[in-house]
This record gives C-alpha cells, sequence and structure tokens, in this order.
C-alpha cells in the first residue's frame, strides 16, 4: 500500500488517501507513536461491519483492522441534494429497523478517543433509561467533574436529569441499530447518496441518531427527518426529547475540550427540568 497524502490528524491518529497494489484507493487511519488506540480501530470496524451488515445505508469497506492502522475503502465526496438527504432519511429509518440483539454491543465502545461502555445493565437489557444512565450519561458526568470542568452545581442538575429518565425517555422501544455518533462531519455526500463513518455503533434508541443529526445541524436536516418520519413514525414528544438524547454527546465534548460546552449541557437539562 502506498500512501498518497497525508489528510492531517484527528484526535490520535492521522489521516491518509492511499492506494492499493490494485489501484484500489483507501481511506487510512494510523495511530500516533504516543497513542494507544488498538482497540478503538477494532471498535470503529466491527461497528462499520455490523451497520453495513443491515443493508440499508451505505458504509466504507473495511478493508484493514489492526491495532495502529485501519485501512477503509476510498469515499468520493460529493454534495448533499435534497434528494440524497430525502433517500438517507428512509434508509437511516431502515437502518434503526434492522435493530440490535439489547442496548449495547459485543465490542469495545469508543466515542472519538474517549473509551464507552458497551456491556448491556445487568439485569436490564432491555432497559434504554437504565443503559442510557449507567453506560453513557455517569461515567462521562464523573469523568467531566473529576477534571474540574463541571462544578457541583452542573453535576446536580444533570443528576436530577437521570433521577427523571423513566418519565423523561418516553414509551419503550426495541434497541435499535444505530450509528451513535451521527453528527453531520460522520455523513459523507457522495454519488447522490449519505455514507455513513466513524461509528459509536451500539444497539440504542433511534432518537439519538435524530438529535446527534440536529446538534451540529445537517443539510437539509428537515427533508432528513420528514423521509425518516414518513418511514418510521417517531412517539409523541420527540423533539421535546431532543436535548435528553443530546446530553450525552455535551458531556463527551466537556470532557475533550471543557468550558465551551458546558453552557449548552446546562441549557439541554435545564430545558428537561422544565417538562
Amino acid at each position: 500500500m502506498r500512501l498518497v497524502e497525508d489528510l492531517g490528524s484527528s484526535h490520535a491518529w492521522r489521516l491518509h488517501r492511499a492506494e492499493l497494489p490494485d489501484g484500489r484507493r483507501a481511506f487510512v487511519k494510523t495511530a500516533s507513536p504516543t497513542s494507544d488506540v488498538s482497540d478503538l480501530f477494532i471498535s470503529e470496524a466491527a461497528g462499520l461491519r455490523w451497520l453495513k451488515a443491515a443493508g440499508q445505508v451505505p458504509v466504507p469497506e473495511v478493508w484493514e483492522a489492526g491495532p495502529d492502522r485501519l485501512v477503509l475503502e476510498w469515499v468520493e465526496p460529493g454534495r448533499p441534494s435534497a434528494e440524497a438527504a430525502e433517500r438517507f432519511g428512509r434508509e437511516l429509518a431502515r437502518l434503526h429497523r434492522a435493530g440490535a440483539d439489547a442496548f449495547g454491543a459485543p465490542w469495545p465502545g469508543f466515542i472519538a478517543e474517549l473509551p464507552m461502555d458497551n456491556s448491556p445493565v445487568d439485569g436490564a437489557p432491555a432497559d434504554w433509561p437504565a443503559f442510557y444512565a449507567e453506560r453513557r450519561l455517569l461515567p462521562f458526568l464523573r469523568s467531566a467533574a473529576d477534571a474540574e470542568r463541571l462544578n457541583a452545581s452542573d453535576v446536580q442538575l444533570v443528576e436530577e436529569v437521570i433521577d427523571r429518565l423513566p418519565e423523561l425517555a418516553g414509551p419503550a422501544e426495541p434497541p435499535a441499530r444505530i450509528h451513535g455518533d451521527l453528527w453531520s462531519g460522520n455523513v459523507l455526500w457522495s454519488n447522490g447518496r449519505a455514507v455513513l463513518i466513524d461509528p459509536a455503533a451500539h444497539g440504542g434508541h433511534r432518537e439519538t441518531d435524530l438529535a446527534m443529526l440536529a446538534l451540529f445541524g445537517a443539510p437539509h436536516l428537515s427533508t432528513i427527518l420528514g423521509a425518516y418520519r414518513e418511514e418510521a413514525p417517531l412517539a409523541d414528544g420527540w423533539r421535546e426529547r431532543v436535548p435528553l438524547h443530546q446530553l450525552h454527546p455535551l458531556l463527551v465534548h466537556v470532557c475533550l475540550y471543557g468550558e465551551p460546552y458546558r453552557d449548552s449541557l446546562r441549557a439541554a437539562a435545564a430545558s428537561l427540568l422544565a417538562l
């Protein structure tokens, strides 16, 4: 394999465009010399293969996954369109419908370079509020507090939301097959379709992916959501639950970047407590 172009760095790895001996173009992630991302590359590969197995939304082929390198099919970038967004909305709904055995996944989880526990909650494999509290909110809340990126008042605010999760979560739903980190930067537009990259894939709540698309803004978001809801209607109150599903990625951003995301986290928690 020949590395053709250095595409810069992202988190704890470097990015490259490469060419295989047979002429195929590849996208390559390599670990930086001072980082240990071996489980991360294995996790990403497992998630991509699991999403691809559903046969709904395009994802890159995994050509190699090792402790210090991940080699993927190259995706030629294009431009988003309303037609591609509508198709994506329907395909995302069908991906979610493919389901999962439980909330969680049988591989180690990561979001960015941060470890994320994917193991189902003991005694509650079909209880999303328990999974969301124990595996997504509380670990990152503790990490942010330990790093002094949140103060006692911030922690108390999020803990109050966690205490009310069973009532705030809406009607129970079965585990969906979700991307898990579906902000707009992880959606590539190519040849009239949306291609999913960099997943934190697991069995989760389908509203999580939709809330992530909204968090930092996705092109043609209203078209995506409209097509999604035609394919798979959402339970009443889903709009009010968007901040609930954004709490986890906001906590992740507080852990990674600190103060700039603290106010957004507090605003999301306060809006939920006002319901």
